[in-house]
């Protein structure tokens, strides 16, 4: 028996594959050469698409075959939507989800905030992480592959997907297991190991030279999405100004780059907490205290900086957190469903943070747009059916 035996298996195969695009309200398809997927990571194979014209909406075509003299095989047809140029106020929607567990699908065909949030329309997506959970079954790369493939062959996600361009980041338990860190020993992965996650993680979705990175939406808007596995010291490390969650250089960037920027609105979208607050016992995040030097050097900084705010996943419940000391506004988007939430008491609400608490799954979103001329930052938290439970309406301070 091999892995592609297990129920809900969709293995790979050789053969090759190209894309054609086009601005939709163009004629003529721009189309990439044929490639060879790469059996040695999962039959995948990520193509860059060039030549893209800023806040356009471009159709595009996926087509395999089994190689140059073989028939055709399936065609994929989908969407997406490019970034306004930094220069062009234009109004942007974005979602933002995590904690993605194969068992906490809430229809048959996968999660309800799919399709709640392809209503929206949104610009882009992104994933905070823990996006397939490893740890029970994942014990070797070939059943790491395997929580891929059935989670990314699921209706609900298939026709989101094609139809939204989309972010990715890891945590936990998309990287190797629960808290891990990248010199973690301990043998209950068997022989799947911390490189071999990263590894796949790379290979699964669409990946740039590193895995943090700063992306320009227009005028108004500037996000960046950061690493916190790769980089980070042990959980158990002595507290310090040399305990890191993401790193030096990494950290040195993200400070660079965001006083560089004149973007009106500047979000950091984090796959852990930086505010909270969170549970006493947790140490594996920039609200705990096992990070609080890096924490409060982080917040301070981001509380420096005027129009910035902090979107984070991981945490198993919805919140807006304003930290007391720095004025850090933090939204936390809860997990794809409520068999998933939890983690934390519906009655906990901490008075000194809280503007916002639910122990519920659903999603984060996020508008940008001018309203009566004010840039202005919207942010809803929605419930699995797309109902809005709370928000929150910040026009921009000027700079």
């Amino acid at each position: 028996m091999t892995v592609a035996d297990i129920r809900h298996a969709v293995p790979g195969t050789t053969g090759q594959v190209r894309v054609a695009y086009r601005k939709a309200s163009a004629d003529q398809w721009r189309t990439t050469p044929w490639q060879d997927v790469d059996p040695q990571r999962d039959f995948t194979r990520q193509i860059l698409l060039d030549h893209l014209q800023p806040h356009c909406q471009y159709s595009l075509r996926v087509e395999c075959r089994q190689g140059p003299e073989g028939p055709p095989g399936q065609t994929l047809e989908g969407r997406f939507r490019t970034a306004p140029a930094a220069t062009q106020a234009a109004r942007v929607v974005f979602t933002v989800s995590t904690g993605q567990g194969y068992g906490s699908q809430d229809r048959p065909d996968g999660y309800n905030i799919y399709p709640e949030m392809l209503k929206l329309d949104p610009s882009f997506f992104v994933h905070t992480g823990d996006i397939v959970y490893y740890d029970r079954l994942a014990k070797t790369i070939e059943l790491a592959r395997y929580h891929w493939q059935r989670t990314y062959s699921l209706p609900t996600n298939v026709e989101f997907h094609r139809q939204v361009a989309s972010y990715f980041i890891k945590d936990d338990h998309d990287t190797w297991q629960n808290d891990c860190w990248p010199t973690m020993r301990r043998d209950n992965m068997f022989q799947f190991t911390f490189q071999q996650g990263l590894a796949v993680f790379r290979e699964q979705v669409p990946m740039g030279p590193r895995t943090y990175r700063t992306y320009r939406w227009g005028k108004d808007l500037q996000i960046w999405l950061v690493e916190g596995r790769d980089f980070r010291s042990p959980n158990t490390d002595p507290d310090g100004p040399n305990k890191t969650i993401w790193g030096a250089e990494q950290k040195a960037w993200f400070m660079r780059t965001v006083q560089q920027s004149d973007a009106t609105f500047r979000i950091l979208i984090s796959p852990t907490p930086m505010v909270g607050p969170d549970r006493a016992s947790k140490a594996d995040n920039h609200a705990n205290k096992a990070f609080a030097w890096e924490g409060l050097q982080l917040r301070r900084f981001i509380g420096s900086q005027k129009n910035m705010f902090v979107l984070c996943g991981d945490r198993h419940w919805q919140y807006v957190s304003v930290d007391p000391e720095t004025g850090v506004w933090e939204f936390s988007c809860g997990p794809v469903s409520n068999k998933h939430a939890g983690g934390w008491k519906q009655s906990n609400f901490v008075a000194e943070y809280h503007r916002y608490l639910n122990v519920i799954g659903g999603f984060l979103s996020v508008t940008i747009d001018r309203i009566e001329g004010v840039p202005t930052a919207i942010f809803r938290h929605h419930d699995v059916r797309g109902q809005v439970r709370h928000e929150e309406r910040i026009a921009a301070a000027r700079r």
